[in-house]
């Protein structure tokens, strides 16, 4: 079982809110706590996460597939997650992700070899007029009117955190 004794008294709880039969309503919040506990959802995780919730595993993988949010391989401590939707893609988002490939040597969903930084396009971020635009997981702060430069910068802000 992937869970502490701790977290299966919190999913109990995120259970109750719902009436039964009904637990697949659990979900989101579930699989960002297993999230949060292993860093991304192997499978063997997201089968737990079938299990308590009382669900088929295929309706988590479903989930866990849609939202660009869950992480289906390992990250790095630092997922740089730049929009490459049509507005910001105008205004040099894909210049931008193959600035940043070549700057930290990865291709998307990589971790770099310091273990600090993965590449991830999603799709909108809903700042359309501020692009291009990145937020920065785990604690998903928005960068917003990138330009190579100002990347420079966070990398380097977010190395010396380390």
């Amino acid at each position: 079982m992937a869970f502490s004794a701790e977290r299966l008294e919190q999913i109990k709880e995120i259970k109750n809110r719902y009436p039964a039969g009904k637990h697949k309503s659990a979900l989101l919040p579930v699989l960002h706590l297993a999230q949060a506990d292993h860093g991304w959802l192997p499978i063997d995780v997201m089968n737990d996460v079938a299990e308590v919730l009382d669900i088929h595993p295929i309706e988590v993988y479903e989930v866990a597939t849609f939202y660009t949010m869950f992480h289906l391989k390992p990250v790095g401590k630092y997922v740089l997650e730049i929009c490459r939707t049509g507005p910001c893609c105008l205004v040099g988002a894909e210049s931008l992700i193959q600035y940043l490939k070549n700057k930290l040597n990865v291709e998307e969903g990589e971790v770099t070899a310091d273990g600090l930084f993965t590449i991830k396009p999603v799709e909108c971020l809903a700042s359309c007029g501020t692009g291009p635009v990145l937020q920065i997981g785990p604690d998903y702060i928005y960068k917003e009117n990138l330009t190579e430069e100002k990347l420079d910068q966070l990398i380097e802000s977010l190395r010396a955190k380390g």
